[in-house]
């Protein structure tokens, strides 16, 4: 899932970025926690949120952020990754967050529309989103 979502990086690149956040090493960010959504044939969909300093579109700090989200296609619309986006949000109004940010690619049309779903909101130049939680 994680080669799908980033396809611009190596799948060695991809294994050591993974092997370190589920170690818990949160750097460049405060912290970091990774969510998985599982069906009955296994892990469908993850979602990867860090607690940074401040994010583009947000006021307050320390705020939560989507770094990656993903669900496999054949899942996508079902409220997969919804769920993954509520425990991504409830983790960080845990440890004290107000807002949550992500972003996406300008072109990515799927993710823009998955985040205005959920109550996030396009700022621009680059493509970012903010939720006030």
């Amino acid at each position: 899932m994680r080669n799908a979502l980033w396809p611009n990086h190596s799948s060695d690149e991809l294994r050591e970025d993974a092997e370190r956040v589920l170690a818990g090493d949160a750097t460049p960010y405060l912290r970091i926690q990774t969510f998985i959504a599982e069906d009955d044939d296994g892990p469908c969909g993850f979602l990867e949120a860090s607690l940074r300093g401040n994010a583009e579109g947000c006021s307050t700090t320390p705020v939560g952020y989507i770094e990656g989200w993903y669900v496999m296609a054949d899942l996508r619309g079902e409220g997969v990754g919804k769920a993954l986006v509520r425990a991504a949000e409830d983790w960080a109004r845990e440890l004290g967050c107000a807002e949550m940010g992500s972003d996406a690619h300008a072109d990515n049309e799927a993710s823009r529309k998955a985040h205005k779903a959920l109550g996030y909101k396009e700022k621009r130049p680059v493509v970012h989103f903010h939720k006030t939680l």
